[in-house]
């Protein structure tokens, strides 16, 4: 009986190798901490580091839990569902009441559709399909006069009494799945739905950012004025770019009569915030880790900032999480492959750098699905025509499906015969790029030092865990190459930020599986930092524009004198002339004019004929 009791030598043996094995994980995954405290110390980042704006998402964050105790009290909600209602209740003042509604319409709309596409898909990928399918359908009818208020009520409401059924199956659906995952870790859905609200304080602030003053703000305006887009190449250099992002907020302001970025962009975060959860779970690092990995996208500092701007990588983020997702857990099924398809044409649609995401991915797309080359070819030949209507007429239009980019080969008269670049943002790449990412951003964006968060270094020994365990291998490999890629060029931050939502969702669940009691103490601690230099992302947030839209809340007159004067005069033009003639910018070196639509003319380079 004792020999029976005594475990065999090679039984011991692997359970000393396991052992040994998760003692080196431990170590690894802490390695990237004294790094950070150095680069904290080195850079001298305490000296840059905002406390008065970290204190106000700190006098935020207990507001929140304060509004959310009723809730907690007397409704019986849990913690995460009654600060989530408080944050979403909070959008409505700042991003404007009919916005949200409009928003809110054109979300069960698209799951909807999304519903017929893709069945027993999750929510929010129904969601992310349909939005795919709306915008990059209308951009082939951009330059009819098809687009007006009623008829794009008419299509949400019919396509939701269409799919009524579906719907409330995937509402409720929706419902179990997170009652069960705030069941699970009730503190740390909380510390999430917090981290989540946090980030979404960007989206309360008025469209201020110069590029979107310049360029974003031209098509949605354009079509609430005229119900059409001019394909006009020779007033705006970037008119016939890629152009689903643009495209959805024009749906959303002519909807609602009113600009409508911030309630689109928060929805646009928390489809991201879905596909980080859905793709941590497919990770094996469980709900815990799930719920870590969607509090620390929420905390890096680029998710606040771009969603108070319309640049593209907030909806490219969510779009990629889910890719990643459907290559990885999805059953390579005729659905997966639709679905795949669908969010390739969304990358296609949105931007080029967005594509080459898609294009990275292929590979190992092709390796998950070998097996079905017909459907692959099928789904590439699905992508390229619904995400093709801007190469598409920009290549009729112009001479140069990609103007103005790549114009020293296409040569198209709308632009100067080279290649379009900004010298700006060639630091160079090397290997310690990502130290100085994260303690030097200013080289690498409009920012100061910590726009990046610190994931990079923080968790650098997770990295190389996520490279070496085969849980993660493959997708570890994909997004380090997602991420570095397109740096070498160009060594700009923001152009890699949806790379970084997958990476630090994949060094989340690496972390989980080194050391799966200690980690979330990492983790937290991470989320902490981030939120600390959440303000030097931008110099909007870093001067006080939150403090001043709170200030202000239901009027955008304030932020606007302070920080885009411009935008008070175009209001004054708007109201006081008829809809006709143009309106000339004078400044070239800020090209406010977006917001008159195809009325708008420059002297800056947007403009190459002036």
């Amino acid at each position: 009986m004792r020999a029976m009791d005594q475990p065999s030598p090679r039984a011991a043996d692997a359970t000393s190798a396991q052992q040994e094995q998760f003692a080196w994980g431990r170590a690894l995954l802490w390695s990237g901490v004294p790094p950070c405290l150095f680069g904290l110390y080195r850079h001298d980042l305490w000296r840059q580091w905002p406390s008065g704006r970290f204190g106000e998402l700190v006098a935020l964050s207990l507001l929140a839990m304060l509004l959310a105790w009723p809730l907690r009290h007397f409704a019986r909600l849990t913690w995460a569902s009654a600060l989530g209602v408080v944050w979403l209740a909070a959008l409505v003042p700042f991003a404007g009441a009919l916005p949200v509604l409009a928003v809110v319409a054109i979300a069960m709309a698209c799951a909807g559709l999304g519903s017929f596409v893709v069945r027993d898909a999750p929510l929010a990928l129904q969601a992310a399909c349909g939005l795919v399918l709306l915008g990059t359908l209308l951009g082939w009818g951009l330059p009819l006069p098809i687009h007006f208020r009623w008829l794009y009520l008419a299509l949400c409401i019919g396509l939701v009494l269409w799919r009524q059924r579906a719907l409330r199956q995937a509402l409720a659906q929706g419902a179990a799945c997170w009652h069960q995952a705030v069941q699970s870790e009730p503190k740390l859905a909380a510390l999430a739905v917090i981290a989540l609200g946090l980030a979404s304080t960007g989206c309360w602030l008025p469209t201020l950012q110069v590029d979107d003053l310049g360029y974003h703000l031209r098509l949605p305006w354009a079509l609430a004025a005229e119900g059409r887009y001019l394909l006009e190449a020779d007033t705006h250099i970037w008119a016939l770019a890629p152009w689903l992002g643009d495209v959805l907020q024009a749906v959303a302001q002519v909807m609602a009569a009113a600009e409508s970025r911030g309630s689109l962009n928060a929805l646009w975060v928390l489809i991201t915030a879905a596909g980080v959860w859905a793709l941590a779970t497919a990770l094996h690092c469980g709900e815990r880790g799930a719920w870590l990995a969607v509090a620390l996208y929420a905390s890096l500092p680029l998710t606040a900032v771009l969603g108070a701007s319309m640049q593209t990588e907030t909806p490219t983020a969510a779009l990629l999480v889910w890719l990643a997702w459907a290559i990885v857990a999805a059953a390579p099924g005729p659905r997966a492959g639709l679905a795949a398809a669908i969010l390739v044409a969304g990358l296609l649609a949105l931007k080029l750098a967005a594509a080459a995401f898609a294009l990275l991915l292929l590979p190992w797309a092709l390796w998950r699905w070998r097996r079905r080359p017909f459907r692959v070819a099928l789904a590439a030949l699905l992508a390229v025509g619904l995400g093709g209507s801007s190469y598409a007429y920009a290549s009729m239009a112009a001479g140069n499906p990609f103007l103005p980019l790549f114009n020293g080969y296409f040569r198209s008269p709308f632009f100067a015969a080279f290649d379009f670049k900004d010298a700006r943002w060639h630091a160079g790449f090397d290997a310690a790029l990502p130290w100085n990412l994260t303690f030097d951003s200013g080289r690498y964006l409009e920012a100061y030092a910590g726009a990046g968060g610190f994931v990079l270094v923080a968790l650098a020994g997770a990295w190389l865990i996520a490279l070496i365990d085969r849980r993660s291998r493959s997708l570890a490999v994909m997004s380090t190459l997602l991420f570095a890629v397109p740096l070498i060029p160009t060594q700009y931050l923001r152009y890699v930020f949806p790379a970084l939502v997958l990476l630090t969702t994949v060094l989340v669940a690496a972390a989980i599986h080194a050391d799966r009691q200690r980690a979330g103490m990492l983790l937290v601690a991470l989320c902490v930092l981030n939120f600390a230099f959440q303000a030097n992302g931008h110099w909007m947030l870093r001067s006080g524009a939150l403090k001043q839209a709170l200030h202000s809340v239901g009027s955008d007159a304030p932020l606007f004198e302070h920080y885009a004067p411009e935008r008070l005069l175009a209001s004054r033009i708007r109201a006081s002339e008829a809809p006709q003639g143009n309106v000339l910018a004078l400044d070239p070196a800020h090209p406010t004019s977006a917001e008159f639509g195809s009325r708008g003319r420059t002297t800056s380079q947007y403009d190459f004929s002036l």
